[in-house]
């Protein structure tokens, strides 16, 4: 005999058709969510221990509700009667948005030669911590300091090889990690981070796709600053939501020709957005995934440029553009 013939309300009825749907309802998506969830910390991988802790408490918090409610509702044959059938539906839309919330969320974790560039050394020290990773410099420590917002979901160590030359180039580097990999969560961390990192005096922010329009909104709102100022803005694949032609600051823009992402059409047009002496790389055959070392990207461009060739070039025109504001 099948379940739903045996599944039988408290009081020996057959359930009504509203308590049966949301019963087997129940059953699905709590049996998804253990499916999704255990999937997602797969996928994520080493990041669940090197990402901020938030997505490690969603998946954790989401899988243990799931199991939960799915052994319960596995075991059960009994169907009551609960009424409220709109509050239900609403449990039942939000537990899927909090499901898809968690696919969508995994992260595109670092690999190398960003992993190396997360050792120590005789001219960096690596720190890393629950929220951020600093590469310090082991010699003389310049007054300027960088600020960078990695893209949206990615893994913060992705950033480690190409800003490890600002380091050694005696530029302390703060890399935040956002709460479940998204800037616009991490808007506080550079006010946060501005008097942490003596003997910085001067800043220049930056980031990637959504963490450069981020920095961007950091550098309009202490380019002025009595102290410790931003100086310079660079961005990596990246263009401002607001209106910076006013800016105070020293703009970088470094691109991809074949971005497929933030596209060689998107930095034009916000050229206008920039100050008039604003500066602009090219990278010839780049693509988005370029600006950091984490794997392809879903909708970036086929790069005619090997990865190591448009990393030296970021580098040392992120370096040239930094060690400027020395002097």
């Amino acid at each position: 005999m099948s379940d739903t013939r045996r599944i039988r309300s408290a009081g020996g009825a057959t359930a009504g058709r509203a308590d049966m749907a949301f019963f087997w309802a129940g059953r699905v998506v709590a049996t998804l969510g253990v499916i999704v969830t255990a999937w997602a910390a797969l996928s994520t991988g080493s990041m669940l221990v090197h990402g901020h802790p938030a997505y490690l408490v969603l998946l954790v918090l989401t899988f243990a509700v799931s199991l939960t409610v799915a052994l319960r509702s596995w075991l059960t044959r009994t169907v009551r009667h609960r009424g409220r059938t709109g509050i239900r539906g609403v449990l039942v839309a939000l537990s899927l948005g909090v499901i898809a919330l968690a696919w969508w969320l995994v992260p595109s974790s670092a690999v190398e030669p960003a992993l190396s560039a997360m050792d120590s050394d005789t001219s960096v020290t690596v720190t890393e911590t629950a929220d951020q990773i600093v590469l310090q410099p082991t010699g003389a420590v310049s007054e300027v300091g960088v600020f960078f917002q990695p893209g949206a979901r990615v893994d913060a160590r992705a950033y480690a090889a190409v800003l490890r030359p600002l380091a050694a180039a005696g530029h302390v580097v703060v890399i935040p990690k956002q709460p479940f990999g998204i800037a616009f969560l991490s808007t506080g961390a550079f006010g946060s981070a501005r008097a942490a990192h003596p003997p910085v005096e001067r800043w220049v922010v930056g980031g990637h796709s959504l963490g450069g329009t981020v920095a961007a909104m950091d550098a309009q709102s202490f380019a002025g600053a009595p102290t410790d100022p931003v100086v310079g803005l660079l961005f990596f694949a990246s263009y401002p939501a607001n209106d910076l032609s006013a800016l105070g600051a020293g703009v970088l823009s470094i691109s991809g020709t074949n971005d497929g992402l933030a596209t060689p059409d998107k930095i034009s047009a916000s050229k206008a957005s920039l100050p008039a002496d604003a500066r602009y790389l090219v990278i010839e055959g780049g693509v988005h995934a370029f600006f950091g070392d984490y794997g392809p990207q879903s909708g970036d461009g086929e790069q005619s440029i090997s990865q190591d060739a448009a990393r030296a070039e970021i580098s040392a025109a992120s370096v040239d553009f930094v060690n400027a504001f020395d002097h």
